[in-house]
């Protein structure tokens, strides 16, 4: 029996730059007192998560670095977690970073994204022979520029190794980073089509299906969430279906069970940052389905998990353990 979850994908220094507010084009804005650097990215974030949310489970790292100051520090942060192997990381090229910007008093960011050795990551870094896992998540599907690149059988190389994967006997997981234009359209669904696990945001699902889940004035359609979900089913997804948003998790099952939950209601003051938000809630979602936890479960494990990090600035230090998540779930929502 295959053991423990793989996380593979982006490996990235974050250097986040609190600013008074997002300047138009142009114009100038004030870079205030704060400014920090922080591993990021799928590989780092969820990885990082999953490790705390449980000190004993078995983790394995693939991505690409650079034997850099950069990749120095994410291979420091990672060894910093016994149950985390880092042996099938491969080191070549410039460690990939993102400049955030996050605004004050909306915590809003935007980001300025350098791939660097991210973008080299391929299906012969996968060696199967080596992965001991009943788990393998990846993301961010359109930050991968070698794994987005078209292959003639499956439609993209990322879906190629997704289906390689399976093939092994191991459930597959993706992300998606939101993204504008037209790429969601061409390299989002192949991989959907080796998917078990989809966990994405309602930008990237509104994105990827073609189902509308925001109004022009940013209010959530929540009307339309369940069509998106089942929309994710028709173009693959075999298992759980979920999204996530700032108003709750929702999520659909293989028998197309409809689950919805509400986020929870934070005391003022509580946010400190949302960097690694989204991550965090994905892992709470995969550490539910690696323990075979009914759906509704791992949403409410998700979003305690999400409740978590937006306790701290960076990406993962203010994850707990599942216990003490949960925990934190309870006193906040009385449930």
């Amino acid at each position: 029996m295959k053991n423990g979850i793989c996380v593979a994908g982006n490996a990235i220094i974050d250097i986040l730059y609190p600013i008074e507010r997002y300047p138009g084009k142009g114009e100038l804005t004030t870079i205030t007192e704060g400014i920090m650097q922080a591993t990021g990215g799928a590989l780092c974030n969820v990885i990082m998560d999953l490790a705390r949310l449980d000190p004993a489970l078995p983790l394995t790292a693939i991505g690409r670095i650079g034997d850099d100051p950069e990749g120095r520090v994410i291979m420091e942060e990672l060894a910093k977690f016994p149950n985390i192997s880092t042996d099938q990381m491969v080191y070549e090229g410039k460690t990939s970073f993102t400049a955030v910007m996050c605004e004050n008093d909306s915590k809003q960011r935007t980001f300025f994204q350098y791939r660097g050795a991210n973008a080299q990551l391929c299906e012969e870094d996968f060696d199967w022979s080596r992965i001991d896992c009943g788990l393998l998540h990846i993301g961010y599907i359109l930050l991968l520029d070698t794994l987005d690149e078209e292959h003639a059988e499956y439609g993209t190389r990322m879906a190629k190794l997704l289906h390689d994967a399976k093939a092994n006997g191991i459930k597959t997981s993706i992300d998606v980073v939101s993204e504008t234009g037209d790429r969601f359209a061409r390299l989002v669904p192949p991989a959907l089509k080796y998917t078990d696990y989809c966990i994405i945001n309602e930008i990237e699902a509104q994105n990827a299906t073609g189902v509308p889940l925001r109004t022009e004035d940013d209010a959530l359609l929540e009307e339309n969430l369940e069509k998106a979900l089942r929309r994710l089913f028709e173009m693959g997804v075999s298992t759980w279906a979920v999204i996530h948003c700032p108003e709750g998790g929702f999520g659909m099952d293989a028998d197309g069970n409809y689950t919805r939950l509400p986020s929870l209601v934070l005391p003022k003051g509580y946010i400190k940052g949302t960097v690694g938000a989204g991550d965090a809630f994905c892992s709470g979602v995969l550490y539910g389905a690696y323990e075979g936890r009914p759906l509704k479960d791992a949403i409410r494990l998700g979003i305690a998990s999400a409740a978590c990090s937006l306790s701290r600035e960076g990406s993962t230090e203010g994850m707990r353990t599942a216990k003490e998540a949960m925990e934190l779930y309870t006193g906040m929502s009385g449930k």
